[in-house]
């Protein structure tokens, strides 16, 4: 598999916003809503590949830039959050490590989601959170639809992100 050319910026924010371009509009509407909750500006653009290619290339590209916001002069390196999407209700608990993991309780067995294998989010998740140097918990415990559950995943992650990469006092 060829490796996918990645631009990516993200920087700290008063409001999020995310100029995402993935090559599967489901990743670049995750990305998004990861960019508002968390408060960052994101500019992500991945050179046109393979889904897998893309996905991997978006996932080490934001992890390496977050990594860097995480381990920042004033950083605290960890947050926490729960938010809804519509019935379903996620959390995200994470912080810098030298031993990068991802532990969920979450798992899509197959299903698909705007034409995305929901593995492919797994693969992203993981590749992020070995790229930005994460020790990253998600729990869901309400959802029925499993994009209502990806989209609340996200934007707690994205929100979780946002407390680490900021001073405790500017949470």
């Amino acid at each position: 598999m060829a490796e996918a050319h990645t631009g990516v910026r993200v920087e700290l924010a008063a409001q999020g916003v995310g100029d995402v371009a993935t090559g599967l509009p489901v990743l670049d509407h995750l990305v998004r809503e990861l960019a508002v909750s968390g408060r960052f500006r994101v500019a992500l653009e991945v050179a046109p590949g393979s889904a897998e290619a893309e996905v991997a290339a978006a996932a080490k590209g934001l992890g390496e830039a977050v990594g860097a916001r995480l381990r920042a002069d004033g950083a605290s390196g960890r947050g926490f959050a729960w938010l809804p999407e519509d019935e379903a209700l996620a959390g995200a608990v994470l912080e810098v490590s030298e031993r990068p993991l991802v532990a969920s309780n979450v798992d899509f067995g197959g299903q698909r989601v705007g034409g995305l294998a929901s593995d492919v989010v797994g693969r992203f998740l993981n590749a992020f959170v070995e790229s930005a140097g994460l020790n990253l918990h998600i729990r869901v415990v309400e959802g029925k639809d499993p994009e209502h559950v990806l989209v609340a995943i996200f934007k707690a992650l994205g929100a979780a992100l946002g407390q680490a990469c900021r001073p405790e006092g500017e949470r």
